[in-house]
This record gives structure tokens, sequence and C-alpha cells, in this order.
């Protein structure tokens, strides 16, 4: 194997990673040299996706709103691979309520799995990762922790809060080392945006510069180079990988040139 990946030598925990940008994070990470513990409540997809990345992972079926499930999830780690250099807090759920419409019961429930899930991970890994010499904490938050969207009342305010919980845990813990930030992604081709919710795959291409949805490989590279030593004086920050969605409204398509 090469010593030029970037991730060589590094252990690492995603959450959320049986499917979508977390399953994308893990096979990009292995591939550049890490170590990775998968962690997701989809235990069948989570196996089989672990199994196909061999002695370099491992999986572990994880509620991340449980203290409980996230002292198993760091046991694991260190268990199998006696360190622990990166975190990526990436499991969430998401779907589409007005204010009006959303139960207090629902409301909980995504503030117990998006934000409480967050904060019990990053918490998780301060001691393993101070006894490390340091390491980098990566939260998945949204474009909707950057601004408002219509009928993301529930999942916007656990956004915000992510983004909030970041900028903290950066003050806090740089002590120790301990790098963190945050990464927005905007509308990505994952089991969070099918199709079949809109009835239109194509439907942000007028409303974003590049044209299109992302791809889950893209967030995965953001985060891979976050994980990574070429991040080292990288913390408290808030990175969009969003096609240029938040950076201004688009224009009409430009009208093509005439012959001449």
């Amino acid at each position: 194997m090469g010593t030029d990946r970037r991730l060589n030598g590094k252990v690492a925990i995603i959450t959320g990673a049986a499917r979508g940008q977390g399953e994308a994070e893990a096979r990009l990470f292995c591939a550049e040299g890490a170590r990775v513990v998968l962690t997701d409540v989809l235990v069948e997809a989570g196996e089989a996706v672990a199994a196909e990345l061999g002695t370099v992972a491992r999986f572990v079926t994880h509620d991340v709103a449980s203290e409980d499930a996230w002292r198993r999830v760091i046991d694991t780690t260190l268990d199998s691979f006696g360190r622990l250099d990166v975190l990526v807090n990436n499991a969430a759920v998401h779907w589409l309520r007005p204010i009006e419409d959303e139960t207090l019961q629902e409301f909980q429930r995504i503030i117990a799995i998006n934000l409480v899930g967050t904060f019990l991970g990053i918490r998780s890994a301060i001691a393993p990762m101070r006894a490390a010499g340091g390491g980098s904490i990566v939260n998945i938050s949204s474009t909707a922790g950057l601004t408002g969207y219509p009928s993301h009342g529930a999942y916007g305010a656990t956004k915000w809060g992510v983004r909030g919980l970041t900028r903290t845990a950066a003050v806090e813990l740089g002590q120790h080392g301990i790098r963190v930030n945050s990464v927005h992604p905007g509308p990505i081709e994952t089991a969070m945006l099918p199709p079949d919710r809109t009835g239109n795959p194509d439907r942000f291409a007028a409303t974003i510069p590049l044209g299109r949805a992302g791809r889950a490989e893209e967030v995965a590279e953001l985060v891979a180079f976050l994980a990574s030593d070429a991040a080292s004086y990288i913390s408290g920050g808030e990175f969009r990988v969003d096609g240029g969605s938040l950076a201004g409204p688009t224009g009409p398509p430009r009208a093509a040139a005439p012959s001449p």
C-alpha cells in the first residue's frame, strides 16, 4: 500500500454510513488509507458495506440518540483499531412539513437524532481523541442550517443547532488539538432526495448555478479533506457544498449568440 494517501493510519467513526453520504464517506476514507467504524440503524445494509470494505472496516448497530450505543461504538473502535482520530457525525433524518402541521413528538424525534446525536458524538470522542494527541470532528449540517427554507422548521432547527454546537466545540476543544468543522450540503442525490418526492429529479437545475443536484461523493471529498492533515489549521469553519445555491439567485439562461 502507498504511504501518500490522505488518511493513512487514521481511525474514523462515520455515523449513518449504510447508504448515501455516509457510505460514500466510508468508501473514500478506506480508499485513502483510514480504518473505519461504520454505524447505522440499517443493519443489513451497513454490514454489507463493511463486509465489502474488508478488514479495514467494522459495522456497529447504532442509535445515535443513545448514550449506551455511543459507548459501544467507542469501545468497538478502540478494541478493533486502538485509537480514534476522526469522527463524522453524518446520521440524520429529514422530512418536509410546515411548522403549523409539525407535531411535538416528531419535532422531539428529529432533535434527538440530528442534534442530540451530534452532541453525544462530540462528547464521546473527546477522551479518545485527546489520548491520541488530537483529531478532527466533522459535523454534517445543511444549507438549511445557513438559511431558512419553507417546510424545514424542524429539520432546519436541528441543522442550525449543529452549526452552533460546532463553533462552541471548536473553541473548547482546540486546546486538545481537536479540530471541529461543519459541512453544509445543498441538494444531494441520496435517499433523502428521492425523485418520487417531487416527481422531478431535475427540479433543482433552474435554481442552482451549477445546474444540478450534487453527488454524495462530492460531499465525501470535502469531508475527507477536513479529516486530513492538509486541514490542520482549519477549525470552527462552515463549508458549503451546494453548487453555488446560496451565492445568490440565478438569472435567466443566456440567450444563444446569433449565427454569423
